[in-house]
């Protein structure tokens, strides 16, 4: 059975077959670029050798010119003594003068006709270099066309990869959202629902117990008081893992200090949290944001990385929040985790952090391999208009 080809594929065609054409056109551009160079440069040498011409002529205009006025003042001057010259010195001077007169025409009836060949030249040359630079620029537009589609084409394939991607990752929201209200329903079945019905049968106990045996009715209300006291501790934890009530009360740092100080009791992973720059509040979304992508990287540090140690930095800049999570595990392959990502039931966890810092417009960086821990660099920008400075 022959297997339908995937969006991917039909992509990746028809990017080859663009780069094949635009590859193909190549030369001829470059043949195009190179007829272009050799005109205008012909068309300079053009220019430079009537330019040549032109002054030439113009220097022998002005000489014939003054040659020409002083052959007139001589006929004028023979022609107004004819006492003292001759009929043969008259007639002399006066085919002189006329050869000299058509000759100045003759010459200037060249340089005008040079005068207009070089400014027809030099709207050619101006032409030309206009057309040199267009299919210049044009091959560079193709070059650069062919190069980043040739370097960006696993980029390309990757971003339509990436909405199928995201098309499981919704499927996965969805998986996720109905195995947390189960989860729900089941801690607050297993939890607190029981602890009440518990809590129920010993009331009746103590009530019955009031007027028989006090010390006994005593010992079971310590105990009523501390079946209370543990349900009390799981409904706490229920809500905070809905959303921790103290993000409102007071504020992320505080909330993120008592979780960081919990999950290294609970963990032994010893974990720190360091705070540079000036705090600010920021919207309650971004601050829930923060608080599970923190969260979920140091699950990811408890369930997978064997580390000893951990660290959380958190950096507040005018443009920014930036978040680095660190620990001395045991590494992974990034290529590896990216391929089991790309399955329905590949791993949730980085999927779920990179979704929640794309969802913010921020950027995730991470930095591992096999044997030297990892750090994850996220950055989160910030609306001026939404930072209000802690005082």
């Amino acid at each position: 059975m022959n297997k339908k080809p995937s969006h991917v594929d039909r992509i990746n065609e028809i990017l080859e077959e663009t780069i094949y054409a635009i590859e193909n056109s190549r030369e001829e551009i470059l043949d195009i670029v190179e007829h272009a160079r050799k005109e205008y440069i012909k068309l300079e040498e053009e220019l430079e050798e009537i330019k040549k011409v032109v002054d030439k002529v113009i220097r022998e205009v002005d000489l014939l010119e003054v040659e020409e006025k002083k052959s007139r003042m001589y006929l004028s001057t023979v022609s107004k003594n004819f006492n003292f010259y001759n009929e043969r010195d008259i007639k002399n001077a006066y085919d002189k003068a006329n050869d000299l007169r058509i000759k100045l025409l003759l010459k200037r009836e060249e340089e005008k006709s040079l005068i207009e060949k070089r400014g027809e030249i030099e709207l050619r040359l101006k032409s030309a270099i206009e057309v040199y630079e267009k299919s210049k620029n044009v091959g560079k537009s193709v070059s650069v066309a062919t190069e980043y589609l040739k370097g960006n084409m696993d980029e390309i394939l990757l971003t339509v990869d990436d909405l199928n991607k995201r098309q499981y990752l919704g499927i996965k929201i969805i998986e996720a959202q109905e195995e947390e209200r189960q989860r729900l329903a089941r801690d607050i079945h297993d939890g607190p629902a029981q602890s009440m019905a518990n809590i129920i049968v010993k009331t009746e106990l103590c009530e019955r117990l009031m007027d028989i045996d006090q010390k006994r009715s005593k010992k079971e209300l310590q105990n009523l008081k501390a079946v209370v006291k543990d349900t009390l501790k799981d409904i706490r934890e229920i809500i905070f893992d809905l959303r921790p009530m103290s993000l409102d009360d007071l504020g992320l740092i505080p909330t993120l200090e008592k979780y960081i100080y919990d999950f290294s009791v609970d963990t032994q992973i010893e974990t720190n949290l360091d705070i540079m720059g000036s705090e600010y509040k920021l919207e309650p979304a971004i601050e829930i944001a923060i608080f599970r992508i923190i969260q979920e990287s140091l699950n990811n540090i408890n369930k997978h990385s064997k580390a000893t140690n951990a660290k959380v930095i958190i950096e507040f800049t005018r443009e920014r929040v930036n978040l680095s999570i660190m620990d001395n595990g045991i590494g992974f392959n990034i290529q590896e985790v990216d391929k089991l990502h790309s399955t329905t039931t590949g791993g949730f966890g980085l999927m779920n952090i990179r979704e929640r810092v794309e969802l913010l417009d921020g950027k995730l960086q991470i930095k591992t391999s096999p044997g030297t821990g990892t750090k994850l660099n996220i950055y989160i920008p910030i609306i001026k208009e939404e930072q209000l400075h802690v005082k």
